[in-house]
């Protein structure tokens, strides 16, 4: 019997937004050691390229680093053609860039009759709102756009990020639960548009996991310590702990992988057990 070993992303040409983040830089460089060329998207171009030094030095030196903006078609349709003149093709998108931020999240997590209207739900902006939404939401259509006209010719994957935030409101995060609920809806539209293409159209909906964009939310300014809010997230969690960045690694490379060829439309929850828990 001959044994066949399993390619998973071995020599697929990865298109990562966002990717010197907390949590995409850690699936950038698993995907890397394990065979994949990573394109790596930041807004931040010095960083991306201090990034991939980074990567260098540890002997994974398939990236190519690229300033680019997911709200700027333009940017991103530059990064695509310097993708293209490197490595010919593109096989995979991830859309890794998004988050929250402050000025779209409610300091009161519900309104009594003494809370300070400007702690709630009425003292948000519309401009906080619409900042927190397009971050998220067009900052994965955008991308989907420019990137998966490639995939036209040969069929691919994409790979969005979702949330808890999705399939239950939190409380304090309206913008950034009605982005992630879009972006839910927004990949089983594009994954039902493209099938007859070839191209396969998933998320994963990360539990809790700390990042720069919750910290202030799940943690008091000494980084150790659990905020009121954090607490609860533990005690919603049935495993009782956050996300490492590792925790994605697996599910990630296998939505990408031809073993989920059969795969589209699907938001994959890795979350501790959190969206299944009710909390008693």
């Amino acid at each position: 019997m001959k044994i066949v070993k399993d390619k998973g992303v071995e020599g697929k040409v990865i298109v990562c937004t966002g990717a010197a983040g907390v949590l995409c830089s850690s699936m950038t460089e698993d995907l890397l050691k394990h065979g994949a060329k990573v394109a790596v998207l930041d807004l931040r171009g010095d960083v991306a390229k201090q990034f991939c030094a980074k990567l260098a030095k540890k002997g994974l030196t398939q990236t190519l680093a690229i300033e680019a903006n997911v709200l700027d078609k333009a940017s991103l349709e530059a990064a695509c053609k310097a993708i293209l003149k490197k490595w010919k093709r593109i096989d995979v998108l991830i859309n890794g860039a998004g988050g929250n931020h402050p000025k779209g999240t409610t300091p009161a997590e519900q309104m009594t009759k003494g809370t300070p209207l400007e702690d709630t739900f009425f003292g948000l902006t519309p401009e906080g709102f619409e900042f927190v939404n397009k971050l998220n939401l067009v900052g994965t259509i955008l991308p989907c756009q420019v990137f998966c006209k490639e995939m036209l010719k040969k069929g691919g994957a994409v790979l969005n990020f979702c949330s808890m935030a999705a399939y239950q409101p939190l409380t304090k995060v309206a913008a950034y639960g009605a982005a992630k609920a879009g972006i839910m809806n927004f990949t089983r539209f594009l994954a039902t548009h493209l099938a007859p293409m070839g191209i396969r159209v998933n998320a994963l909906a990360p539990g809790f996991f700390i990042t720069n964009q919750n910290r202030f939310l799940m943690l008091e300014k000494d980084g150790k310590t659990l905020t009121a809010r954090g607490n609860k997230v533990i005690a919603k969690t049935p495993m009782r702990k956050f996300g490492q960045p590792s925790d994605l690694h697996g599910a990630a490379r296998f939505l990408l992988s031809d073993e989920a060829s059969f795969i589209t439309g699907v938001t994959l929850p890795v979350d501790g057990g959190f969206v299944c828990y009710s909390g008693v």
